[in-house]
C-alpha cells in the first residue's frame, strides 16, 4: 500500500478515534511503514502504520485510518 502521508507531515488524530489515541490532537509524522517489519504490527488492521510525534513530545504508533491531514498548518 502507498503511503497517505510522508515524514514531517502535520497531521490530527481523527474525532471519532479511540480515547487512547488522543482524539484531534495535533501531531507530525516521524516514521512509515508500509510494510510489516515484525510482529508487534499484528495489532493493527491492514494499511499503512506510522509513528506521530504529539506536540508534548510523546510518541505513538497509529494505523492511517486515524489520521487526517491538519487544514491548520497548510
Amino acid at each position: 500500500m502507498k503511503a497517505k502521508f510522508d515524514y514531517d507531515d502535520v497531521v490530527r488524530i481523527v474525532p471519532d478515534a479511540p480515547d487512547d489515541l488522543r482524539s484531534n490532537e495535533k501531531a507530525w509524522i516521524v516514521g512509515v511503514f508500509e510494510t510489516r517489519p515484525g510482529p508487534f504490527f499484528d495489532k493493527f488492521p491492514d494499511g499503512v502504520v506510522y509513528t506521530i510525534e504529539f506536540e508534548d513530545g510523546s510518541s505513538k504508533e497509529i494505523h492511517e485510518m486515524y489520521l487526517c491531514r491538519d487544514t491548520e498548518s497548510t
